[in-house]
């Protein structure tokens, strides 16, 4: 066995004349584990809550979506679109057209942003996950115009789909024909029956609102246009697919991913997650401070025993290396102990779901997701930081106690 690493051992488990150095040493090992363990669950807690977003635009956002860059709607070419559904790794695709418009049923009106989507569109989100009343049913045989509402837009309206409602009216302005005196004969209006109402959350419930998409092309005067492409690509695909069709397709079109279509909202949970990790960092190296005191009392207490092994052959190096041994096994178990009590803590929190949000809310409880990462990043941060909060008392310490033990 490694000498100094089995003396470092000895003074860690064995009892010194001074009861306060064993107390401070088990101080620090339950401070490292304590805050350890923390970092620990609010990582894995804004791992899950991250997660948990993405699952709600994964029902709502295709993997890759094509759009114009100058401009609101495009038509692609019949080469373009054969472009697209040739590269590889594309498994189908999906156009859509969106725009602001009125809806109206009776007194009840409000602005929401009509998403017109045709048959593919289902097959490349998740989007029929979501409908909690009626069916995802946009024309029937009979070309009934339906339209999907969000559970908010449903609500403002005062739409019940089980009871018996009215036709509802969309109204956007016209293009291309000439402003008269009669406002009315300046709107497009078209008439839809509610077929079904979704719920993701109030940031789509209250804003949007689907149809075919010809009724939308209909509506906002822009026959065989679109405003995106949406893509569904093969398991694993994305990225590939992504490269590969912004190059062979013109510089006017940009595509973006999941995550780019909301760059904001996964940038501000990253950089909420690591705002949070170097906050309790801080708080882990102020833990850190017991063990400075544990090595300066137990280098004090055993200073004859330096000058013993000093005068039996040991060197400065190998004395050194016990106390850095003595800080390395203190901040060892207290990190494995924390890292430990964190897995355990997450682990019931996912079985069982201790903490919880309440019924009201799109998830119930608070989600975990404990990521590999985060158990090697906290361990490594740990350790460097317990090597130079021993170092500082090691070098400094143990050479002035020989140094004056020579002199004398």
């Amino acid at each position: 066995m490694n000498f100094p690493f089995y003396i470092a051992k000895r003074y860690l488990i064995s009892k010194k004349s001074n009861n306060a150095i064993n107390i401070i040493s088990w101080i620090s090992v339950s401070a490292i584990a304590v805050t350890t363990a923390s970092l620990i669950i609010i990582l894995s807690a804004m791992n899950g809550l991250t997660s948990t977003v993405a699952s709600l635009y994964n029902t709502f956002e295709p993997d890759l979506k094509l759009s114009i860059k100058k401009g609101k709607n495009f038509t692609l070419s019949d080469a373009e679109i054969k472009t697209i559904k040739n590269t590889s790794g594309v498994k189908n695709i999906s156009f859509t057209f969106s725009d602001k418009a009125l809806i109206k049923n009776g007194d009840h009106q409000t602005l929401v942003t009509v998403k017109g989507v045709d048959n593919n569109f289902k097959y490349i989100t998740k989007i029929e996950q979501s409908i909690y009343d009626g069916s995802f049913k946009l024309n029937d045989t009979s070309k009934t115009n339906f339209i999907i509402l969000g559970r908010g837009v449903a609500e403002q309206l005062g739409v019940n789909i089980r009871e018996y409602v009215y036709e509802l009216s969309l109204l956007s302005p016209s293009k291309g024909k000439e402003n008269t005196l009669n406002a009315a004969d300046n709107l497009n209006q078209l008439y839809c029956w509610p077929g079904g109402i979704f719920s993701l959350n109030d940031e789509f419930d209250y804003q949007y609102v689907f149809v075919s998409l010809a009724t939308a092309q209909k509506l906002f005067d822009s026959q065989n246009k679109s405003t995106s492409v949406e893509i569904l690509c093969n398991e694993g695909a994305t990225d590939k697919v992504q490269k590969e069709l912004s190059s062979s397709l013109p510089n006017s079109y940009i595509i973006k991913n999941r995550y780019q279509l909301n760059d904001v909202l996964f940038k501000t949970l990253e950089t909420e997650k690591m705002a949070t990790f170097i906050i309790l960092s801080f708080i882990l190296i102020i833990a850190m401070f017991n063990i400075i005191g544990a090595l300066t009392m137990l280098i004090i207490e055993k200073q004859h025993d330096l000058i013993t092994l000093f005068c039996l052959g040991a060197n400065l190096k190998m004395i050194r290396s016990i106390f850095m041994g003595e800080g390395f096994l203190i901040t060892l178990i207290g990190s494995l102990i924390g890292l430990i009590m964190g897995l355990i803590i997450c682990v019931l929190q996912i079985k069982f779901h201790i903490v919880k949000f309440g019924d009201e809310f799109v998830i119930p409880y608070y989600p975990i997701e404990m990521q590999v990462g985060d158990f090697v990043s906290i361990l490594l941060l740990i350790l460097v930081i317990g090597f130079i909060a021993a170092l500082y008392p090691v070098q400094i310490l143990t050479k002035i106690n020989l140094s004056s033990k020579n002199n004398g």
